[in-house]
């Protein structure tokens, strides 16, 4: 086999073979076939696509080319949840807990954050003491022990789905349904769980700027999922303004204990149950989706959900004072209120600028060697839909300079403001099975 007629094949719009594609991540990997001609590959199946048999056979070579992490000595039916990424997303932190406190297993691997959406191991980290490296027995244990562990990703899972996006992202090729799928479904099977539920971010804060691209990708990451024998589900779910009102990493695992304490965060509350719900009815703890939300408003409002978080808190050695008094997670030195000049109701906010603004106050990472600053951040105000007036405060930034100017400007241009009202925006555009 030649892996220039591979990449002739695919150029000419055909199917490539299972024995093909193996072939093209085997070689690859072994490093046979060189960075060019696996460029040139990308780019045909960028502009040709691939169908599902494909696009399952890339994801199944590219778990088989690392570890794949056994949680077989975990009891139960182990689920995992995934976000496709966006701004102010901490629903793990409110999810986990509330399926634990169903008596299901969740054992998570998660990443840290880069550019402008959030990681959940740096949200973690804001609370001292926590450990998000484990050992495997310790990860096991605690799982078994509480129904919740979160750690770094460790090992070497689908490796060449790390080279193949490293590749991509200096190639033009990110953006292309089959080798998002494939890439994000990859590490996904490569963990272990038993059922998959995926948060598919759509909107300006979304890598899915539309409706109709995030439901190919869901549906796509659904379909590989149900080929690869896990059960999955995809949530749609609005990114064209920030989940809650809490951007940065202590602020956000500030507003996920307040929703677990019962404070009525409408848009994130609304989130964490609808993923909540359908990660226990995978895992066949509830019949059907009503008695779900009805059992895990239960479990927060009863305080159950809040009692799983401390107890996974502890477990990792965080220090869950700060839970019961969240004055005690980091803070910023001076916060600063940005208002508005005009008059009218708020039509619409670029999510995306947001988190970029709260990189640049040092919540996030614009490379990988930056140091995150974990009391910095953004507390948003106004939301989509809602009436302001002149001098009306927006957003306040927490930050540990004065010289933010840039970051003020940033928000101010993120927020577009009309003299009509408007409704609220839809959190939930779609459930795809």
């Amino acid at each position: 086999m030649r892996m220039v007629d591979v990449i002739a094949k695919k150029r000419n719009g055909l199917k490539l073979s299972e024995t093909e594609i193996k072939y093209f991540v085997e070689q690859y990997m072994t490093g046979d076939i060189p960075d060019y001609q696996a460029s040139a590959l990308m780019m045909a199946i960028y502009f040709q696509g691939m169908d599902q048999e494909e696009t399952a056979t890339l994801t199944k070579s590219m778990v088989d080319s690392g570890d794949t992490i056994d949680l077989s000595k975990i009891n139960g039916h182990k689920v995992d949840k995934h976000s496709t990424g966006g701004v102010g997303d901490k629903t793990t932190f409110i999810v986990g807990p509330l399926v634990a406190a169903a008596g299901i297993p969740v054992a998570k691997m998660s990443g840290r954050g880069l550019g402008h959406t959030g990681g959940t191991i740096d949200k973690l980290e804001s609370i001292p003491g926590f450990k998000v490296e484990l050992t495997k027995e310790q990860f096991i244990e605690n799982v078994n022990n509480h129904k919740l562990s979160v750690v770094g990703q460790t090992g070497n899972l689908a490796p060449a789905d790390k080279k193949l996006y490293a590749l991509r992202d200096v190639t033009a090729t990110v953006n292309a349904i089959p080798l998002i799928a494939s890439s994000i479904m990859s590490k996904k099977i490569a963990s272990g769980a038993d059922s998959i539920v995926l948060d598919v971010k759509t909107g300006s804060g979304a890598f899915m700027k539309t409706l109709a691209d995030s439901r190919k990708l869901a549906q796509e990451m659904v379909t590989i999922g149900n080929q690869l024998d896990r059960r999955t589900v995809a949530v749609i779910s609005d990114m064209n303004q920030p989940l809650g009102y809490e951007i940065g990493n202590a602020n956000e695992v500030k507003e996920a204990v307040r929703v677990l304490q019962g404070e009525p965060v409408e848009d994130l509350r609304e989130l964490a149950l609808e993923l909540a719900a359908h990660m226990t009815i995978l895992a066949g703890v509830y019949p059907d989706y009503d008695k779900a939300m009805e059992q895990l408003e239960r479990l927060i409002d009863e305080g159950h959900a809040l009692q799983a978080f401390k107890d996974f808190i502890k477990a990792q050695n965080g220090d869950i004072s700060v839970i019961e008094n969240l004055e005690k997670l980091p803070t910023s030195f001076y916060h600063i209120d940005v208002k508005t000049t005009l008059n009218g109701y708020v039509h619409e906010m670029n999510a995306e600028t947001i988190g970029v603004a709260a990189m640049h106050l040092g919540a996030g990472r614009a490379t990988k060697e930056d140091k995150i600053n974990h009391g910095v951040g953004i507390t948003l105000h106004k939301k989509i839909g809602d009436m302001v007036k002149e001098n009306d405060i927006l957003a306040t930034l927490h930050a540990d300079t004065q010289n933010v100017d840039n970051v003020i400007e940033l928000i101010q241009q993120s927020y577009q403001i009309g003299e009509k009202q408007v409704k609220k925006n839809k959190m939930i555009y779609d459930v795809i099975k």
